[in-house]
């Protein structure tokens, strides 16, 4: 976490592959160690008349984002919103399919401790859920942000100044911290397939890893596993391109007939279904992730070492 400048500079010079699409990485200060999967700022250029485009996030963490331009309409399950320039979403295990015009975007990624520091409500409540920041009260308290981060006018370093001094009042310390750190590493390895294994790698019972999950990552232990396990399939077949499902699938699957399962289950189609839709910022904004950050999707960031201490 220590090389914010270096990353920050090969972000600037380093456009996603579609020419159309920048993302630009911010590292932010060693207080929020832990907390974010990634402060940045998105660039979505079309020529004069062009329609929106469409895309599906995949699985995430919480994220809050701001949009100065075109604002998106999305949807994750039975959640949707339109128009809102402030846009809040929950941990999630499905897909947020969203349509978004030209617009300068800034996005903010929370790690289950991040919830923990910057949220009061159970993150349990809010999964797959996409709303108007402002308007919900697990994200309200962030809609001061808008002013400024859907401010035209202002400088990329004005907005990134306002959103760390936004971020720095809101923080508070948690008693689980420790708790949460280690079940976030056990998850991010990978190395556990049994909800028992986590637990004990994890040095806590089955109930305790259960509150934790539920409280601060969301979902339940077994689901996290899965969804692991799921996103390291889809980000090796993202991030190859011409590979087949068959090479980007996690050692972890019994067999293809249970990948394409799961597939269907987080993503709601068919693996060869995904395969064949166009993904005009998705691909672009991963492999931008992992050439300047390094690590394509949120889902597979760890915590910082420090955290584990």
């Amino acid at each position: 976490m220590g090389e914010g400048c270096d990353q920050q500079a090969a972000a600037e010079q380093a456009p996603a592959r579609v020419e159309r699409l920048t993302a630009v990485f911010r590292e932010p200060p060693e207080d929020f160690a832990g907390c974010f999967t990634s402060l940045y700022h998105l660039t979505l250029e079309q020529p004069a008349g062009a329609p929106p485009v469409t895309d599906y996030l995949q699985p995430e963490w919480a994220n809050i984002r701001f949009f100065c331009g075109a604002a998106p309409d999305a949807e994750i399950a039975g959640t949707r919103v339109s128009g809102a320039r402030f846009v809040g979403t929950g941990a999630s295990s499905l897909p947020c399919r969203f349509t978004l015009g030209p617009v300068r975007m800034w996005g903010v990624g929370f790690l289950p401790l991040g919830w923990a520091r910057f949220f009061r409500a159970e993150a349990s409540a809010c999964t797959n859920l996409i709303c108007d920041g402002a308007a919900h009260p697990a994200f309200a308290h962030f809609a001061g942000l808008e002013a400024v981060l859907c401010d035209p006018e202002a400088t990329l370093e004005e907005q990134y100044d306002a959103l760390v001094a936004a971020m720095a009042a809101a923080m508070r310390p948690n008693r689980d911290e420790p708790r949460i750190a280690r079940v976030h590493a056990a998850l991010v390895s990978g190395e556990h397939a049994a909800v028992a294994d986590l637990a004990e790698a994890c040095a806590m019972s089955i109930r305790t890893l259960e509150r934790i999950c539920t409280r601060f990552f969301g979902f339940p232990p077994k689901l996290l596993m899965r969804r692991q396990r799921f996103m390291r399939s889809l980000t090796s077949f993202m991030l190859q391109r011409g590979a087949r499902w068959t090479e980007a699938m996690d050692a972890h699957y019994h067999d293809q007939a249970q990948f394409t399962r799961e597939f269907r289950e987080f993503m709601t189609m068919n693996p060869s279904e995904y395969a064949a839709l166009e993904h005009p910022i998705l691909t672009s904004f991963m492999e931008a992730r992992a050439r300047i950050w390094g690590s394509a999707a949120q889902t597979l960031d760890p915590p910082p070492p420090l955290l584990l201490r």
